[in-house]
């Protein structure tokens, strides 16, 4: 039986670590199909690894998409043209490109029926409302998980752990 009657959850997926974890622990816990979605944002050769991660998971829907024109014209270009630098010095590169993957897992979410998104983000700094507000603004009724604030992994030795448990 499917937890909170999630049958099928899009997770922000890049194929490391976290989000590794993050693929077993949702089917696992919610008992649900994965679809896993990696944005290429301009991180290079990181993105295409991310594919067999999933297929070795088990992942049947996978997604990984070249957002870089889209990223750049629709964020980049704007966010400098508000000199938006954090404490004058550091540029906003990965918080920008948040709202973006959260409006295409919210998009993958509709085209492929899902009932829910998730990410790895953990709750160090903005990047859960980030992914969550932007996802809430296109889709205000889509159930987010968000396992940092669910389970009880809360060190690298935990998911270390359970990774090789399961």
């Amino acid at each position: 039986m499917s937890k909170d009657g999630v049958k099928k959850v899009v997770l922000a997926y890049s194929g490391g670590l976290d989000t590794s974890i993050i693929v077993k622990w949702l089917q696992d816990e919610y008992q649900c199909e994965v679809v896993t979605f990696t944005a290429d944002i301009g991180q290079g050769e990181e993105v295409e690894p991310a594919r067999a991660k999933a297929e070795a998971a088990g992942i049947k829907e996978i997604y990984i998409e070249d957002l870089r024109e889209e990223f750049v014209r629709d964020f980049v270009f704007p966010m400098f043209r508000a000199n938006a630098i954090y404490e004058g010095e550091y540029l906003l590169g990965t918080s920008i490109a948040r709202p973006l993957i959260a409006k295409r897992l919210v998009e993958i979410a509709r085209e492929t029926g899902a009932d829910a998104i998730s990410h790895g983000a953990t709750g160090k700094g903005n990047d859960q409302v980030r992914f969550e507000l932007g996802a809430y603004a296109l889709m205000p009724d889509v159930k987010i998980i968000a396992p940092w604030r669910e389970w009880d992994l809360l060190s690298r030795e935990k998911l270390m752990r359970y990774a090789e448990e399961h």
